[in-house]
Order: C-alpha cells, then structure tokens, then sequence
C-alpha cells in the first residue's frame, strides 16, 4: 500500500519537510516517492508500483496542471474507460489508472466516485 504525506497552510521549505515525512514512510512505497507543493498545500507519495509502472509517478497533475492526484489502489476496468474517454476525445500521456481517474474526475466531478 502506497504512502501519503501532506500538509495544508504556508509551510517555511515545504519541500524538505515532504521529503522527510515521506522518508519516514518509505517502506510504504519502495518504487519511488515523488512531491507536490504549492503556496497553500504540499503533497507527498510514496508508490508502490503495480499499474503504470514506467509513467505512473504520483503526484500527478493534468495537462493543464489544475488537478493533481495521489492515489492508492488499482483501477480494475481502468483499460475500459480509458478506451471510453479516448472516444469522448480525452487524451493520455500515461498508462496509469491514476491518468485514468484523474480525466473521470475533470469530466464529472465527484460523481465519478
């Protein structure tokens, strides 16, 4: 199971504090840890690869960088609507079920849950 770090508010060196929280949580994610900051928030994943696992790196953003994604678990039917979005003109620049959930999300909002 992948691992998560995070905080909300102005944070001084945001990015050094993620990677120590996500240190402490390495053997959550062995596969790599990646980061996402901004002025109000700071996200840390720790991946365990198990779709995706050349381009799935999280946190992932979109295109056009307003949603950003970490995810833990494995979408079963995530080739299916990959397929069904790329009909809706969607395209990818993953392989990743996050990339997936991600598109699901901008077109529908919550009510892709």
């Amino acid at each position: 199971m992948c691992g998560f770090s995070g905080y909300f508010g102005t944070v001084r060196d945001g990015r050094a504090l993620l990677e120590r929280m996500t240190a402490a949580i390495a053997h959550r994610g062995p596969d790599e840890q990646g980061f996402f900051t901004t002025k109000a928030a700071g996200l840390g994943h720790a991946r365990l690869s198990i779709v995706g696992l050349g381009d799935g790196q999280q946190p992932m953003s979109d295109a056009t960088g307003d949603l950003t994604i970490a995810f833990n678990g494995e979408i079963f039917n995530y080739v299916e609507l990959r397929e069904q979005l790329r009909a809706k003109g969607r395209h990818f620049r993953t392989t990743s079920d996050t990339e997936v959930i991600l598109h699901l999300y901008d077109e529908m909002g919550e009510d892709c849950v």
